[in-house]
């Protein structure tokens, strides 16, 4: 069964060579990004319009084996000053649902400001509010999976 874990332990659950899925849970919409095998890089891949979890969650899967998915990074919305709120409920609940219909190890990671530096970097290169709008989830999915894959690179070169 999937289990919250941490940084260290998501290190040796989810190893080098597997593939890693990074999620943006909205209301709306789940943005989701991957990475290379090799766990350097994370690319924007999809974003699915949210209708039921359970539709959800089959999307979602559906996705992980196709795409040979070893491990998911949630991002968690803490609020600015640390706390968590309603967001960070519903995303703990989907987990422990999630956690249901898959053995996928997971790990939560802070997701502060994900879609404001994205959306930033996004009027910097001029995209239009409509091509932001249509990409700015994936594209949030795929920050908050880069700074678990760099965190990883780090951890993993210290216990070398």
């Amino acid at each position: 069964m999937a289990a919250d874990l941490t940084i260290e332990e998501f290190s040796t659950a989810a190893p080098i060579g597997t593939r890693l899925a990074g999620l943006d849970l909205g209301t709306k919409t789940i943005g989701i990004a991957v990475s290379d095998p090799g766990q350097n890089v994370a690319s924007p891949v999809t974003t699915i319009r949210r209708v039921k979890f359970g539709q959800d969650a089959a999307s979602l899967l559906s996705l992980c084996t196709a795409e040979k998915i070893g491990g998911l990074v949630l991002g968690l919305p803490v609020n600015m000053d640390g706390s968590e709120g309603p967001r960070c409920q519903a995303t703990r609940a989907f987990l422990r649902n999630l956690k249901t219909l898959t053995d996928l190890p997971v790990t939560l990671w802070d997701e502060r400001l994900s879609t404001m530096a994205v959306e930033r970097a996004m009027i910097a290169a001029d995209l239009s509010r409509r091509k932001r709008a249509e990409r700015v989830d994936a594209a949030a999915a795929a920050y908050i999976l880069q700074g678990v894959l760099d965190r990883l690179a780090t951890f993993r070169r210290q216990q070398v």
